[in-house]
């Protein structure tokens, strides 16, 4: 069976394609891939999103082996079929996602392993009805519930059954006409619950009011979506959240008239709502609001606006008749609905508002001042002010006129037209939180205040910062144009720095440690230089080196130059000693090779590889000039210039024998034998000494290869102390290229042994001389006295060449 099952999984594998794109945290993102089957992505991943793909099966093999999984997303695709098993090896998964797909019916198989689940979105699929099987059954956990669509008609009692408690609770249901009362009133407790109810309060009150009724407690939150309420019918659901004392409400997607307004006004009479929401409204009407002046509302305690479009505003009268409502909040938020200006009587009206957003809109310097009552302080309890994202100009404007505002802590006048900041600005000694960013500013200036606390300077066109803020402890200089870090000596309770997405090139330890509390930094997307201590010195920051934190992750760390290390991550660079050690390696470098030379050297020296080398080039030389000296041998007019009859080359201990007996036999006058055949005195021979004859101060081999340019012939005294003198030997081996190389011209040299010397005393590397030791006659000195005449004898026939018979 086991075999059986591994072969039909690896059958049903055929043809799937496969997704890579999973980083380290093992999330995968195949989303917009164009797959029309579930993709085979690692069995260690932990999230899968394949949402907008193409998808319309999901088979009982394509998720199996994904024990780990937690959260999984199929939104967007085309499913209509789902295996009854496909998610049951899910065991861990946390959130499921299969909204916007063709599921006609729910099948409770799908989720019956999901023991995990938290959240579920079914939200967008065509099926009509939910409750007549329990789909939820099961699903203890779940916290986060999405389900309904266009299509759905009818909502059953045991829609929820199994679901005990729902921190949210979202239910579209536009086009509902079947409501079993009671269907989703067991779910306690219930955190939020969002609601689309746009046909039932057209066409079916009734079926709205039961719908409220089951999912309206006093302190759950409620999100009402696509209502269209015109006239007093419109609002008669309304009167079970009433009786429920419903305290959050909070209106999505509105088109309602100030006549139905005032009726739900009426309607919630004494009802301690808190806190009331309106995002996304269409109001009409003239403004009509008198006749809810009797109605008690000192609960409310916040009153949102969001994205009003009011049609023909200039029919509404004003606002002041809403003073029985405005007189209590503490919280007002009007916010991009074309808010050009609020009369300075109606501001008045706000009398314990602590919190206004009037963010977005169309302000001016102008508006601003009739707004805050030109800064007379009649907002007294303001503690927080947000005017951001309006058509602002001047800042010392603004800190006129919130200078009078003495509990002011909180300032917000980001994303306005501040282009300068005068040398000094007004502002209250409570303020603690300024927010400047998105602005236009390019230098700072003695104009903010010193007792701040949070700064956002993000987003400007900010290059440096040299004002001091004792009382700081966060900066945000995000979006800027910083080279470097600001001095840490200016901010001296610092403890959070934000400064990414500006021109650093780099930062070291020195510059943290001017931030004598610094602890959290995020200085990633900037344009780093990858040398070695800024590498060094981020990585071991990274590991949790030191007392800062890199709060935005090593992934925002990434090298922009050199060119070879360009989008790597600074947290991944490994450089080699060569490039971070320069100086070191050079130096070190140099030694070894200047140790490895001077070992060489001496190398070579015992070896004479040095003399070798300069025999090498004297033979060369050598070359060049043997026809020069073969032309002086053959041509008798060059006798001239043949200025010796022998070159001798002696050991030292043996210059007793080359003085003493050598030179006066050969270079003394002599007369001819009684055996002679030619009467004539025979003229002295001249001997090539290197004691006598080398020219002081030149090389030796010069010297050598000149003497022998300079002699017919050449006489080598060979005994033990020549072998074993280095200079003789090195004569020796210049004259073995010289003369017993065959292009050399040379003649056969003359050798006379002083003492019984066989050829294996000579050195094996000069082989031609061994060989013309054992092929050539050579001249041995006599002990005995009576020999010796014949000896000098033939020593002068071979020197002279003929000239004297035996």
């Amino acid at each position: 069976c086991t075999v059986l099952f591994y072969f039909l999984l690896l059958h049903s594998d055929t043809g799937r394609p496969s997704c890579n794109r999973c980083d380290r945290r093992l999330s995968c993102d195949c989303s917009r891939g164009g797959f029309t089957r579930v993709p085979m992505v690692t069995d260690r991943a932990l999230t899968l999103d394949l949402s907008f793909n193409n998808i319309t099966e999901v088979t009982d093999v394509d998720l199996t082996g994904h024990e780990q999984l937690r959260a999984l997303s199929l939104h967007g695709n085309r499913l209509v079929v789902i295996d009854p098993s496909a998610f049951n090896s899910l065991w861990s998964l946390e959130e499921l996602d299969l909204s916007d797909n063709q599921l006609t019916a729910l099948d409770p198989r799908w989720f019956s392993k999901l023991g995990a689940l938290q959240q579920l979105n079914l939200l967008n699929n065509p099926y009509s009805c939910i409750g007549s099987a329990p789909v939820f059954d099961g699903l203890v956990r779940l916290r986060r519930l999405a389900f309904g669509g266009p299509a759905l008609r009818e909502i059953q009692r045991g829609a929820l059954s199994g679901v005990s408690q729902l921190e949210e609770l979202t239910v579209h249901a536009n086009n509902l006409t079947r409501y079993e009362s009671g269907a989703l009133a067991y779910v306690w407790p219930l955190g939020r619950v969002t609601l689309s109810l746009h046909g039932p309060f057209l066409t079916d009150r009734a079926l709205a009011s039961s719908v409220l009724a089951d999912v309206s407690y006093p302190e759950t939150p409620m999100v009402l979506e696509d209502l269209y309420l015109i006239g007093n019918e419109s609002v008669k659901p309304f009167y079970e959240t009433a009786k429920r004392r419903v305290r959050y409400i909070t209106f999505r997607n509105l088109f309602i008239s100030d006549e139905t307004i005032v009726r739900l006004l009426v309607v919630v009479n004494g009802v301690p709502v808190i806190s009331f929401i309106v995002d996304n409204v269409t109001l009409t009407g003239e403004g009509r609001w008198e006749r809810a002046n009797w109605t008690d509302h000192r609960a409310v305690d916040e009153f949102v606006v969001r994205n009003v479009v009011v049609l023909d505003v200039f029919k509404f009268v004003s606002f002041l008749q809403l003073q029985f409502l405005l007189q209590y909040p503490r919280k007002v938020s009007v916010i991009n609905s074309k808010a050009f200006v609020l009369p300075c009587p109606t501001s008045s009206l706000l009398m314990n508002l602590q919190y206004f957003d009037l963010s977005d809109n169309l302000l001016t310097d102008m508006t601003l001042t009739e707004t805050l009552c030109n800064g007379n302080g009649t907002l007294k309890d303001l503690r927080v002010l947000n005017v951001s994202g309006n058509a602002l100009k001047s800042l010392s404007t603004v800190s006129r006129l919130v200078t009078k505002l003495r509990k002011l802590t909180h300032l917000d006048i980001s994303r306005t037209d501040y282009s300068f900041m005068p040398q000094s600005c007004p502002w209250p000694s409570t303020l603690r939180h300024l927010n400047i960013s998105g602005a236009k500013l390019t230098t700072v200036t003695p104009c903010l205040p010193t007792t701040l606390e949070v700064l956002d300077l993000s987003n400007n066109d900010l290059k440096d910062f040299t004002v001091a803020l004792p009382s700081l402890r966060e900066l945000h200089l995000s979006g800027n144009k910083f080279l470097r870090l600001p001095p840490g000596n200016l901010f001296l309770n610092l403890q959070a720095l934000t400064i990414q997405s500006n021109t650093l090139n780099m930062f070291d330890r020195s510059d943290l440690q001017s931030y004598k509390r610094l602890s959290n930094l995020q200085a990633g997307q900037n344009k780093f230089v990858c040398s070695c201590d800024f590498v060094a010195f981020l990585q071991s920051t990274i590991k949790g080196d030191g007392d800062v934190q890199l709060t935005d992750g090593e992934e925002s760390y990434v090298c922009d130059s050199p060119l070879y290390l360009q989008g790597e991550q600074v947290g991944q660079v490994h450089l080699s000693v060569v490039v971070c050690h320069r100086v070191l390696f050079v130096s070190v470098s140099c030694g070894v090779a200047l140790f490895v030379g001077v070992l060489l050297c001496i190398l070579l020296w015992r070896l004479h590889a040095f003399w070798y080398i300069k025999m090498t080039w004297a033979w060369l030389k050598a070359k060049h000039s043997s026809r020069r000296r073969q032309r002086l041998r053959d041509d008798p007019s060059s006798d001239a210039l043949l200025t010796f009859d022998a070159f001798v080359s002696y050991s030292e201990r043996d210059a007793t024998w080359v003085e003493n007996f050598l030179v006066p036999e050969l270079e003394e006058p002599s007369e001819a034998g009684e055996n002679s055949m030619n009467p004539r005195p025979l003229r002295p021979l001249t001997l090539c000494l290197h004691k006598r004859d080398f020219l002081p101060g030149q090389w030796i081999v010069d010297n050598i290869m000149s003497a022998m340019e300079r002699s017919r012939r050449t006489v080598f005294i060979l005994s033990e102390n020549f072998v074993q003198s280095d200079w003789c030997r090195y004569e020796l081996d210049f004259s073995h290229f010289w003369l017993f190389d065959g292009d050399a011209g040379g003649d056969p040299a003359i050798l006379i042994l002083l003492e019984p010397l066989s050829k294996d005393d000579i050195p094996k590397r000069f082989c031609k001389l061994r060989k013309l030791m054992s092929s050539t006659t050579y001249l041995e000195w006599p002990q005995e006295e009576e020999r010796r005449e014949e000896f000098w004898r033939s020593l002068r026939n071979s020197l002279r060449g003929g000239e004297e018979d035996d």
